[in-house]
């Protein structure tokens, strides 16, 4: 496939005004599928579950088969149009989609149209620095999720060159709701990082009311990016492209970033974007073609025969309104207060999208400055090195108990380091590794002491350095000794008793 082109993202945004728009998919974890009885693998109860165990004769499309609707499935809809400031329809229709692809067995996948249950919305998003941009809320709509295509023998693992693909039906049917934004304008250079932004504010939200486990390195929340450019001065909207399925909040600034790049350098030759769908990759940074898209015409949309309208009452909806949380805005605020942190350092975590994992490793006992030291330092480092999400990688759990360690004199920073290496590499808890490992900090001062005694006695330089009071030629005596010792030491230790014994 031959390269594309890219200009200068500076140079794009002089020529062209970008316009985007983001529909973002949010997996509901209700205990079972939105139109039949199976388990939802969206559910943390029924994640690891064998391909194809997680399905019933409605998953399939099997005749005579009927859907009933999961009434949590609405309860969560609803809560989350709330939450997103939208009016909630008094009456909403499921319709049918038809196109065919071999991950949805009966053909149509069953969706809303022109009548969503949640419309007409607003979601505050802030970004570094403090700005505030408000995203317009087209609609909210309920849908089923498809299932998963495995593309096998083939050297990069996706369709293109794969020799056959394995079907997995348990995401068939799992409840989700698509979240709509209308086009956003004014971003402008900041449109890549208000993407990354407004997803990590939809997990935050989700997260919040409680109804997904929001874990996009699971796909529990997926990210389809819409961008168009207008020469600068120009009315009409360019056409558009839609990167599907981004499931990363890194990937979508990336992939918004480089659409950008990508269709300014075809229109400044003259050329003309082609509406299609494009897949992005991670690996090199990248989107290709997927397939050409143009209106919904094309999926023959109309009512569902077999699903009644979803018609909740008042008292319902006032009830879920009553009950919603904070609002992602109030609870940064609260939060920062609570942690004592400065604009920066709150910054640093929000902008990694980290705000859940920092919170939840407080709740486990860690302090706010260490819970922020390592998501948004060595993690996040490793994530990024990975071309991953941090919370993928090490629980909250675990960094509050690594940190625990270092805090008992268990472990050094460095040591530290290492043993979340183990835990990501899968080797267990925290002190599990250490155990595993060997890695515990020496505590014995005999130990210590016959390492320091041999270190002095081979420098004996450095030894009548210290008798004559130069205390910084000791740096020199407590590396020797780390070294020795494997850097399992406490250099403060160390260096207490280096300074004890040169004066013997």
């Amino acid at each position: 496939m031959a390269k594309d082109k890219l200009m200068d993202f500076d140079a794009a945004l002089e020529m062209f005004e970008p316009v985007i728009g983001l529909e973002v998919h949010v997996e509901l974890n209700t205990r079972t599928k939105m139109f039949s009885e199976a388990g939802n693998p969206a559910n943390e109860e029924f994640h690891d579950a064998a391909p194809n165990t997680l399905i019933a004769p409605v998953d399939m499309g099997l005749p005579g088969s009927m859907p009933t609707v999961n009434a949590e499935a609405i309860r969560s809809s609803i809560s989350l149009g709330l939450a997103l400031g939208c009016s909630i329809a008094p009456s909403s229709r499921f319709a049918r989609k038809n196109y065919f692809y071999p991950d949805l067995g009966k053909n149509y996948q069953i969706s809303q149209y022109d009548e969503p249950i949640a419309f007409e919305g607003e979601v505050e998003v802030e970004l570094e620095g403090g700005d505030v941009f408000r995203i317009p809320i087209e609609r909210a709509h309920m849908e089923e999720d498809a299932g998963k295509l495995t593309h096998l023998g083939g050297s990069s693992g996706r369709i293109q060159g794969a020799e056959y693909s394995l079907v997995d039906y348990n995401r068939a049917g799992v409840p989700l709701v698509e979240i709509v934004t209308k086009p956003i304008f004014g971003a402008e250079h900041r449109a890549p990082e208000l993407a990354k932004a407004y997803l990590a504010t939809i997990r935050e939200i989700a997260r919040g009311l409680g109804i997904s486990e929001a874990r996009m390195e699971r796909g529990n929340i997926r990210c389809d990016a819409n961008v168009s450019l207008r020469p600068r001065g120009a009315e009409k909207l360019g056409t558009r492209t839609e990167t599907k399925n981004v499931n990363s909040m890194r990937s979508v600034e990336r992939a918004v970033r480089y659409e950008i790049r990508r269709q300014a350098a075809i229109l400044a030759a003259g050329g003309t974007i082609t509406q299609e769908t494009r897949h992005w990759h991670e690996d090199t940074g990248t989107t290709s073609p997927g397939r050409p898209k143009s209106d919904a015409d094309d999926y023959r949309y109309f009512p569902e025969p077999d699903l009644l309208p979803v018609e909740p009452s008042l008292e319902l909806i006032e009830e879920l309104r009553a009950a919603l949380p904070e609002s992602p805005s109030a609870r940064r605020r609260r939060l920062k207060e609570q942690w004592g942190f400065t604009d920066l350092e709150f910054q640093d975590v929000a902008n990694g999208g980290l705000l859940a994992e920092v919170e939840a490793t407080v709740a486990a006992g860690a302090s706010p400055a260490s819970a922020r030291k390592w998501w948004t330092g060595e993690i996040t480092r490793v994530a990024n090195a990975e071309g991953r999400e941090p919370s993928a990688l090490v629980s909250p759990a675990d960094v509050a108990a690594l940190q625990g360690l270092v805090e008992a004199g268990t472990l050094t920073d460095k040591l530290a380091r290492q043993v979340l290496e183990g835990v990501i590499a899968g080797e267990g808890t925290p002190q599990e590794v250490v155990d595993g490992r060997g890695l515990a900090v020496v505590s014995d001062d005999g130990a210590l002491i016959a390492a320091i005694d041999d270190a002095l006695a081979a420098q004996p330089d450095v030894l009548a350095k210290i008798k004559d009071g130069k205390v910084q030629a000791a740096g020199a005596v407590i590396g020797a000794v780390m070294k020795a010792m494997k850097g399992q030491a406490d250099a403060a230790r160390v260096r207490e008793l280096v300074l004890e014994r040169a004066q013997q």
